[in-house]
């Protein structure tokens, strides 16, 4: 029979603690001391009161719990001496049926782990959705992890044994996180639709429409009542608002019985994850799917958005879904070529858009309370912390810039050092110099991603070197400071150099801070799940910075494993977090109802 909360609040600490015994493995110390905390309200509560049990932890006792580990298909399970947990996992992931060559390939990466870190490999094999990793997948992450900092594995390890303690958490109190599984498993279906084997969509490509239909079926299905693709091909699902407040829109409208809008871009760049951007419209939507099945209608329409481009990746302009929103979508985009000359125009005219309908999308501020978007962090952050949630205070201010140093080609055997005028030197050292003076400030970023030397020759001293540069802050002024500081430095490294710098701007974004009450709301929904509270900017740029110009908005983040690296196949979370975010969505969602009450 499962264990409920009231019997764990309720048990002797003896008790308590026998009852989560199998939790960490040989290791009932951590469920002791946390146990301390109770009474607890929820189970998100309860892990990450065993996460803050490990973390103030000395190193020693660290390593024992890992050290307390069997090995993925290791001596203890070919003599059968593991603990039935580690057992049942490890044949879920197919472990104990491994042929003869995935047997021995996966002990010589135990004995190399264990030779390089003094360790065993950790891994919840069961993984982010809870079914099982494959063993294709447990090998590949063997073989990256084996290349890892000691540090970073020892930490990598521990974020594992508390995705193993959360299964089996969940296991004890039989709780299933049905709607972040329904998240993850929308996502996983729509990451089918791809350009190439890898996944990437960009604007208006086979795939990309593809997936507006994909999302179009899914809002159906899951309860919106409305469902239409736009003339940007913009996905906009709409639940609509208890009937019988239908008259409360003629005339004054109440602030809070106006639609409320979210969702997010379902665009990728190339070679992406499969959540970014994805995450903010499937949660919402498991919301709606929830709402619907009760028959429960809100006193607001709920509009969920799935923007059709954010990224920038097929045509220069970024933000095009929620640009047509606010108002700001250039004709002059239209015009715009791709890698194979195709103008958006001609993409619009063959995906079925009219392009002369865009300006009727622009939307009425008063008809909405606001803008909220649920994406993943995209980041380390919550991920070394092992918090679930993070509340985005601010998007931050950006500035990019696509540049040019010009310089002298010459002999690389013949020119003396003392004589060189190489293009690629002076942008090397203005690299150096992005890096350091963004540090400075703690929370501002600098980079050059991009870095090319057109024709260049490895005997030849580089005459030409194109680059980017990409400034973020979490302030107007900030970033205004450190271009201002960068560039100033630029021309005095290409002026002592004596080669010529050419920079243009390609993008200013202003900083989009979060509306207090809004961001408040959020922090009230995640209290009430027993979630610690941890604010942070975002980095990256988002549809709300767009939104912000029109409408109060504020965003919600979401751990992602893997160092919470983005942009890449490795991006992920687990359903458990996305079930969290789908709880702090409705209860987002139950704060503005009874706000018209």
């Amino acid at each position: 029979m499962a264990l409920t909360l009231d019997q764990l609040n309720q048990a002797s600490l003896e008790d308590a603690t026998q009852k989560l015994a199998g939790l960490y493995e040989h290791s009932p110390w951590i469920p002791h001391a946390a146990l301390a905390k109770r009474p607890f309200t929820s189970l998100a509560q309860l892990k990450h009161a065993m996460v803050r049990v490990l973390a103030a932890a000395d190193v020693e006792p660290q390593l024992a719990l890992i050290r307390a580990h069997p090995e993925l298909a290791g001596k203890a399970m070919v003599s059968k001496s593991l603990t039935a947990e580690s057992s049942n996992e490890q044949s879920k992931a197919g472990l104990t049926h491994c042929t003869p060559d995935e047997f021995e390939k996966i002990q010589r990466l135990n004995a190399a782990y264990n030779a390089r870190f003094g360790f065993p490999f950790i891994l919840a094999v069961r993984g982010p959705r809870g079914t099982g990793l494959s063993k294709a997948e447990i090998i590949a992450t063997f073989v990256r992890r084996l290349h890892g900092h000691p540090d970073f594995e020892r930490q990598e390890c521990i974020r594992n044994i508390h995705r193993i303690a959360e299964i089996r958490l969940n296991d004890l109190f039989g709780v299933t996180p049905e709607l972040g599984n329904q998240v993850w498993d929308w996502q996983e279906a729509l990451a089918h639709h791809s350009e190439h084997g890898q996944l990437t969509v960009t604007y208006l490509t086979d795939a990309h429409r593809a997936c507006a239909a994909q999302i179009s079926a899914d809002m159906r299905a899951a309860g919106c009542d409305s469902v239409h693709i736009d003339a940007v091909g913009n996905v906009a699902g709409r639940y609509n608002k208890d009937s019988s407040l239908r008259n409360i829109d003629e005339g004054y409208s109440p602030i809070f019985h106006r639609t409320l809008l979210t969702g997010s871009h379902y665009d990728t760049v190339r070679n992406a994850g499969k959540y970014d951007g994805r995450l903010g419209i499937y949660v919402p939507l498991a919301c709606v799917q929830k709402l619907s099945r009760m028959g429960k209608r809100l006193p607001f329409d709920l509009e969920i958005v799935a923007f059709a481009e954010e990224e920038g990746q097929r045509y220069k302009a970024t933000f095009l879904g929620s640009s047509a929103l606010t108002g700001d979508f250039d004709p002059a985009w239209l015009d715009q070529v791709d890698a194979d000359g195709i103008s958006m125009r001609s993409a619009m005219q063959h995906a079925g858009l009219r392009a002369e309908d865009i300006p009727s999308l622009k939307r009425k501020p008063d008809d909405y309370q606001g803008f909220v978007e649920v994406h993943i962090e995209q980041g380390p952050v919550l991920n070394e912390l092992d918090i679930p949630l993070g509340i985005v205070t601010s998007i931050n201010a950006s500035v990019r810039y696509v540049g040019e140093v010009l310089g002298m080609a010459s002999h690389a055997g013949t020119t003396p050092m003392d004589r060189r005028r190489d293009a690629a030197a002076a942008v090397a050292d203005l690299i150096l110099y992005v890096e350091q003076r963004a540090a400075q400030d703690g929370d501002s970023v600098g980079t050059v991603g991009m870095l090319q030397v057109p024709n260049g020759s490895i005997n030849v001293v580089p005459g030409r070197c194109q680059f980017s540069l990409d400034l973020r802050a979490p302030t107007n002024a900030q970033r205004d400071r450190l271009a201002e500081d960068v560039l100033k430095v630029a021309h005095t490294i290409c002026e002592r150099r004596g080669v010529h710098l050419n920079l243009t701007e390609t993008l200013r974004a202003s900083a989009a801070p979060s509306a207090p009450a809004w961001q408040a709301r959020w922090e009230a929904a995640v209290q009430a799940q027993g979630v610690p509270l941890h604010r942070m900017p975002s980095g990256a740029g988002h549809d709300a910075m767009k939104l912000h110009e029109i409408m109060p908005q504020a965003m919600l983040f979401v751990r992602g494993l893997n160092s919470g690296i983005s942009h890449n196949p490795l991006e992920s979370s687990t359903s458990d977090d996305m079930q969290l975010a789908v709880d702090v969505f409705l209860h987002l969602l139950e704060q503005l109802s009874d706000t018209t009450l």
